[in-house]
């Protein structure tokens, strides 16, 4: 017989994935197959027939979706808790008076309810109470940092950035900016809250930023009655 004949009745790997697909009858009518076909183990534990090795794919698929599962609800109440916490500091936030209250009563929710380790408020208007006026909170900032915090559209998490060099400590090691929104829709910001924490990933680059917004909006809310 000619080589070329025996090529052409070789059955390619494309000529019996092709029979399958246009006989999706094939493993019913011939159900025997299922346990006389024997495959590598996934698992690296020796052969196993069609059927077995069909049964651990279904296994897989279902622990990786328990794990999803897990991870949803795990992220669901962690969002509830922070939902809790935030409208907590609401809350405290309505019932100050007085600006150096505000502050206080901002700061130990941070370190207590949120795990940072240091707090700055930084705002470039005016306070109302004169007295305020040498408060480490409003003391001038360079311009630099100002417009950086400016143009913000959200806040910054991540590493120390260089337009913070100088005003954070060298022992923190992860940071958020959150930008104080004007009121009214008002363009730029009134001034930042800086949330610095000694542990490298407490502030990451790619982390969700919308309960830090909401953060930043209730303080800003907080003080305008100030300034």
């Amino acid at each position: 017989m000619p080589s070329d004949s025996i090529e052409n009745d070789v059955i390619s790997t494309e000529d019996v994935t092709k029979f399958l697909r246009e006989q999706p009858h094939f493993f019913e009518k011939n159900a025997h197959l299922l346990t006389e076909i024997y495959l590598p183990s996934p698992h690296g534990s020796g052969a196993i027939s069609l059927a077995e090795r069909q049964q651990l794919a279904q296994r897989d698929k279902i622990r990786l979706l328990e794990v999803k599962l897990a991870q949803l609800i795990e992220f669901a109440e962690e969002n509830e808790a922070t939902s809790v916490k935030v409208h907590n500091l609401a809350v405290k936030l309505l019932n100050q008076s007085h600006f150096l209250d505000v502050e206080q009563v901002l700061f130990e929710a941070m370190q207590k309810d949120f795990g940072v380790t240091k707090s700055t408020l930084l705002i470039w208007l005016k306070p109302k109470d004169e007295s305020l006026n040498s408060h480490p909170a409003f003391k001038p900032v360079e311009e630099t940092f100002s417009d950086w915090i400016m143009a913000m559209k959200i806040p910054y998490t991540g590493p120390k950035p260089l337009e913070a060099n100088h005003l954070v400590a060298d022992h923190l090691q992860s940071f958020a900016f959150i930008p104080l929104p004007k009121p009214a829709l008002q363009p730029g910001a009134l001034g930042v809250l800086i949330l610095a924490s000694d542990k490298p990933h407490k502030f990451q680059v790619d982390m969700g930023t919308v309960y830090l917004q909401r953060i930043g909006e209730l303080v800003a809310a907080s003080l305008i009655t100030h300034i």
